[in-house]
């Protein structure tokens, strides 16, 4: 089995030791991503906002993979509110068609760098 890393400056930098994605027997493993702004570890405002922005850094990320979120499988969203899974489905939802890939949502404490939201992806490669 093949292991290659995978990385992009269109999409914020590994905050630790890991890649932002993985691809193995033909799947793209990608790290958990905030909404930071590329460049940066600055999160951008709201839950809407950075669910977007999150969604825009896996895009990204996916891309330099070659593959895509329409290839996405599974993902796992990781929110320090439920109160804000409304919000975040409803952006969440509009970057997926007709058949989204299966998801699992959390609660967690807190997450790094203080951001709302965290989701990770396992894709086709």
């Amino acid at each position: 089995m093949s292991r290659q890393v995978v990385k992009t400056d269109k999409a914020p930098g590994a905050v630790g030791p890991y890649s932002q994605a993985i691809i193995a027997n033909g799947f793209v493993f990608a790290a958990g991503q905030g909404g930071l702004i590329p460049g940066t570890k600055t999160p951008v405002e709201g839950i809407r906002e950075q669910t977007k922005q999150v969604m825009e850094n896996i895009k990204a990320i996916l891309e330099a993979a070659g593959t895509s979120l329409d290839k996405v499988v599974k993902t796992t969203v990781f929110l320090t509110n439920l109160d804000d899974f409304a919000a975040m489905n409803e952006v969440y939802g509009s970057y997926f068609g007709a058949e989204p890939p299966a998801r699992s949502t959390v609660q967690v404490s807190r997450l790094p760098l203080n951001i709302d939201v965290e989701i990770e992806v396992i894709a086709l490669a």
